[in-house]
């Protein structure tokens, strides 16, 4: 197995994306990237701590590719979005890949190359290191599928799931 850790906006839409996904084996929300050592949800947001929200997600290489988490990753948020995603603004929103391994960063380096094709904007996915990276608090383990109906999960995360749901619906679980 092996770890892909990744930022892309709030986390409760970037762990339904790759909830489901054929090789995942989980994908739980998480901080990493700032500067306090035990990070909490309501500091984070404040953008205090320098974390990102983001999503470890443990997966089965030989069934799927860190190539492909990242064209999932890339689907589901805006790259182009400078430490923002839509109405979520602040560091803690930004687009950042934190590799777990050389192997990984040379990877990232070649995909953000590689799908820069598809936006019309520059990719400002940050690759950094995953400092003080801790498992977010249980309340926010799969939110969006514990809570469907709250207002934030109508209004962005469930079209967001759709929109990667339609375009890789090979890649998911029947």
């Amino acid at each position: 197995m092996e770890r892909a850790l990744l930022g892309g906006g709030c986390f409760w839409c970037t762990e339904g994306a790759f909830k489901g996904l054929y090789g995942v084996d989980t994908a739980l929300p998480a901080y990493a990237g700032g500067h306090d050592p035990n990070p909490q949800y309501g500091p984070v947001c404040s953008g205090t701590t320098g974390h990102a929200e983001i999503v470890e997600v443990v997966f089965d290489p030989e069934l799927i590719s860190f190539e492909t988490l990242l064209e999932v990753f890339f689907t589901v948020h805006d790259p182009t979005q400078m430490n923002r995603q839509g109405n979520d603004i602040g560091t803690q929103y930004r687009s950042c890949i934190m590799p777990t391994n050389e192997a990984q960063e040379e990877k990232a380096r070649n995909v953000i190359e590689t799908m820069q094709e598809f936006f019309d904007a520059p990719i400002v996915t940050s690759i950094e290191a995953a400092s003080y990276f801790t498992i977010a608090e249980i309340e926010h383990h799969d939110y969006y599928a514990r809570n469907p109906a709250q207002g934030y999960c109508m209004a962005v995360v469930g079209p967001k799931i759709s929109k990667v749901r339609a375009k890789h619906a090979h890649l998911y679980v029947a």
